[in-house]
């Protein structure tokens, strides 16, 4: 039986094999910050440049209802919330986490708040 050589062979770490991609010690070749190939993008302007922005048709899209009280409630005030829309939870004891925790669960209300919104922001 013969003997195992205590030598392992090894290729150097810049060995290129007939594919043409790098080989050696366990060097991806996707990885070009150890060494491995880099793949370049394509000359020309940056990506945020080229997309296009998105327009939605909902002029409520991406602005919370938390954001919607907030802004209503420095305009107008709770009394002047109350007096435009007839809401108990902005006329007795108003706060925002009582008024939040309301219209989450009474859609009809949130309807009325929301609908206030869109005409505050016309008249702005």
């Amino acid at each position: 039986m013969p003997e195992p050589s205590s030598k392992i062979h090894r290729p150097p770490d810049n060995y290129i094999n007939e594919a043409g991609s790098r080989q050696g010690r366990g060097i991806p070749s996707h990885c070009p910050a150890i060494g491995g190939i880099s793949r370049k993008r394509a000359a020309g302007p940056p990506l945020a440049e080229t997309t296009p922005l998105i327009k939605h048709k909902d002029p409520l899209h991406g602005v919370t209802l938390k954001m919607i009280l907030a802004d209503l409630e420095a305009r107008y005030g709770w009394r002047g919330l109350g007096e435009n829309i007839a809401l108990r939870c902005f006329t007795n004891n108003p706060s925002l986490t009582s008024s939040l925790k309301f219209l989450r669960k009474t859609p009809w209300a949130r309807k009325k708040v929301e609908g206030f919104y869109l005409r505050a922001l016309k008249t702005r």
